[in-house]
């Protein structure tokens, strides 16, 4: 079995890199960005935010945390250990990722891919930068 500390650090590589991925975001325009491409980021936040969720639980259980392995504690419980400054921010892209599992419509694409790019996306870069920091 992997220890913990091992563990979260695996995952936050993988994080990192979803990471980098999602910050080319800040070169497109919703209205100048083809369907393909919104979609493409979409589907890039969608991993990105399941690797955040995934690595805060890790780290939290680095730490001693005893969390549920589901998303909505992970993010109230890093909130109350202070690692996310802004939790309704994460709950927001929880809702917005089960959000764009049941719906398909361009309504829902432009204002998903508006909040990764002006919220979501810089959150994530933000936590990225704090785990960093955590590591030894």
């Amino acid at each position: 079995m992997i220890s913990q500390d091992v563990r979260w650090e695996q995952r936050f590589e993988n994080f990192s890199r979803a990471c980098i991925l999602l910050s080319e975001i800040k070169d497109y325009a919703p209205q100048d960005t083809p369907a393909i491409i919104r979609e493409g980021f979409i589907q890039r936040f969608e991993v990105t935010f399941e690797l955040s969720w995934k690595t805060l639980r890790d780290y939290l259980e680095y730490l001693g945390h005893d969390v549920q392995p589901s998303p909505r504690p992970v993010i109230k419980e890093a909130f109350a250990a202070k690692i996310i400054a802004n939790g309704q921010i994460f709950i927001n892209m929880l809702e917005a990722r089960n959000e764009m599992s049941h719906r398909y419509d361009e309504e829902t694409f432009s204002k998903v891919f508006l909040a990764i790019k002006s919220e979501y996306s810089p959150a994530l870069e933000e936590l990225r930068i704090y785990l960093e920091s955590c590591r030894k």
